[in-house]
């Protein structure tokens, strides 16, 4: 009696797993680049829109795999999940002081750094108040603050109240408690603090 032939295993893969593993590892690249591009944390809208996709959920799940990448590997970098669903790509701090005098270009000159320092430590503060202590001047590192999201403005009354953003505190390291804010802005401002009229 003849044996039966076996049924032949296709070895081959999956068309379909293929795909859908390529496109995954293309949209945690997608994440990885505007991230690094970016230069500032961002929201998860903003990563559904970097990988074209309406799911927050997969941005999420893209985003956390991408975390563990970067915690597997000894490297500099880090990328955090922030509060408010927002992450972002840093130095992580024990390098940041070695590579400070490495950057060229601070985020703020003088100026508009006054003016945010005047801002931080008494928000939320009146447009009107901040325009008669800094300056006419004021309006453009007001301007200048809103566009790198430093600072935002709410509607009070007849002014605008100003006052800073999680971005900022993300930015600077600070607590995003104003009360326990104030208290660390010393460290970070300096001599920018001694002389907030200065112009």
């Amino acid at each position: 009696m003849e044996k039966p032939k076996p049924t032949p295993v296709d070895l081959s893969p999956d068309l379909e797993q293929v795909q859908d593993a390529e496109r995954k590892a293309h949209c945690i690249a997608l994440l990885e680049a505007a991230l690094f591009v970016a230069g500032r944390p961002l929201d998860v809208n903003e990563l559904c829109q970097v990988i074209g996709s309406r799911s927050k959920k997969k941005a999420q799940k893209y985003a956390d795999i991408l975390i563990q990448e970067y915690n597997a590997r000894s490297t500099a970098l880090e990328i955090l999940a922030l509060k408010d669903e927002r992450y972002v790509l840093q130095v992580k701090a024990e390098y940041t002081h070695l590579i400070q005098k490495l950057v060229n270009r601070p985020l703020l000159s003088s100026g508009p750094l006054k003016t945010l320092s005047y801002i931080a430590l008494r928000q939320p503060i009146s447009q009107k108040r901040v325009i008669d202590v800094r300056g006419q001047h004021a309006y453009g590192h007001i301007k200048e603050l809103k566009e790198r999201r430093l600072i935002q403005a709410e509607k009070s009354g007849r002014s605008m109240a100003l006052k800073t953003t999680g971005d900022f505190a993300d930015y600077f390291g600070l607590p995003n408690d104003i009360t326990e804010m104030k208290r660390n802005l010393k460290k970070i401002f300096g001599d920018a603090l001694k002389d907030e009229s200065e112009k």
